[in-house]
C-alpha cells in the first residue's frame, strides 16, 4: 500500500506539476481569511468576494473595527455569511489582541483562534510560512479512503494515517494534489475512472464511469495547464496568463 501510495503521489505530480492552493492571497492574513471564507463554497466564489473585503479591511486591526453588518454584506456570496463573519471579526480580534496583528506560524496557536481548526491552520502554515501540513478537506479524505490509504472518516485521523506514509516533506504538496485530483476527475458522485490517469493504481477503480468517451464529459475542467479556480496567476508561476473562469464541486 505504501509503495503504490507513494507512487500515486509520482504520478499525480506528471498530471498537476502546477499543483497549488486555489485561493488567491498575498500574505498569510489574505490566505486565512479567504479559506474561512471557502467553507462550503468554491475557491472561486471566494476570489471573486475576496478583493473588495481586502481593500476596505487590509489589516487584522481593519477587520476587527467592522461593523458586523457591513462585513457580512460584502461576504454574503460565499454563503453561511452571518457565521463566517463572526469568526472573521472574532480572529482579528484575537490576531490584534494576543498576536501583535500577525498571523501566528505555529498550529498550536492558529487553531485558538475563532473558526480555525487544524484543516485551515494547515492550509496557512503549508502555503504561508513553508510548514508542512496536510489538509484533510472533503476532497482528501473521500480520495484517500478510495486509496485504501485509511478506513478513517475523522479528519485527525485521516491526517495522522496519511502523514505516517509519507514524509513531512511532502505532505503540503500531497495536499495540492490530491485535492487538483479530487475537483478535476475523482469526483464524489460520478468519478471520471475512464479519464483517469492513475486508474492502474487504484484499488476502487470502476466505482465511476469507465468508458473513456463517457468519463471525459464528466470532467470538471482542465486536467492540465491553467488552475481552474484562480482569478490572479499564481505568485510562484510569473507570466502566467490568467486562468478561464470555472468553478467546481467542493
Amino acid at each position: 500500500m505504501v509503495r503504490r501510495a507513494r507512487k500515486i503521489y509520482r504520478e499525480l505530480g506528471e498530471v498537476y506539476p502546477y499543483a497549488h492552493p486555489e485561493l488567491d492571497f498575498r500574505n498569510p492574513f489574505e490566505l486565512l481569511v479567504a479559506t474561512v471564507l471557502s467553507a462550503q463554497t468554491t475557491d472561486l466564489r471566494v476570489n471573486q468576494t475576496t478583493p473588495r473585503v481586502f481593500a476596505a479591511y487590509p489589516t487584522p486591526e481593519d477587520l476587527a473595527a467592522a461593523v458586523p453588518e457591513e462585513l457580512e454584506e460584502l461576504i454574503r456570496p460565499t454563503g453561511f455569511f452571518r457565521a463566517k463573519a463572526r469568526s472573521l471579526l472574532g480572529l482579528s480580534a484575537a490576531l490584534r489582541d494576543r498576536f501583535d496583528g500577525e498571523v501566528p506560524g505555529r498550529l498550536e496557536d492558529l487553531v485558538t483562534l475563532p473558526g480555525v481548526g487544524r484543516k485551515t491552520a494547515n492550509v496557512v502554515l503549508g502555503n504561508a510560512y513553508g510548514v508542512p501540513g496536510i489538509t484533510v478537506d472533503t476532497h482528501f479524505g473521500r480520495l484517500v479512503r478510495r486509496w485504501r490509504w485509511t478506513e478513517k472518516d475523522d479528519p485527525e485521523k485521516v491526517e495522522a494515517d496519511v502523514a505516517a506514509i509519507f514524509p513531512a516533506s511532502d505532505w503540503t504538496e500531497l495536499s495540492h494534489r490530491v485535492i487538483f485530483h479530487g475537483r478535476r476527475i475523482c469526483h464524489a458522485r460520478r468519478p471520471a475512472c475512464g479519464a483517469c490517469p492513475i486508474a492502474p493504481l487504484c484499488p476502487s477503480y470502476g466505482e465511476g464511469e469507465t468508458d473513456p468517451d463517457k468519463a471525459a464529459k464528466l470532467l470538471k475542467y482542465e486536467k492540465g495547464g491553467f488552475p481552474g479556480q484562480r482569478l490572479s496567476p499564481p505568485p510562484d508561476y510569473p507570466g502566467l496568463p490568467a486562468p478561464p473562469l470555472g468553478g467546481s464541486e467542493r
